[in-house]
């Protein structure tokens, strides 16, 4: 008789929560623009979303 490891279920397939996502990556984002100093690039990034978004 063979034995089978017990496996994991898999995670049922879908997305995270905007929620979710955006705090897993905020404390990176701001630690490069520390490290980096790119205040001015992130402004500009920032606001040509807006303007995206606003069309």
């Amino acid at each position: 008789m063979a034995h089978t490891a017990h496996r994991p279920t898999p995670r049922p397939a879908g997305r995270r929560h905007p929620l979710v996502a955006t705090a897993m990556v905020l404390p990176l984002a701001a630690l490069l623009v520390v490290v980096f100093g790119g205040w001015e690039a992130v402004v500009t990034q920032a606001s040509s979303v807006g303007v995206m978004l606003g069309r």
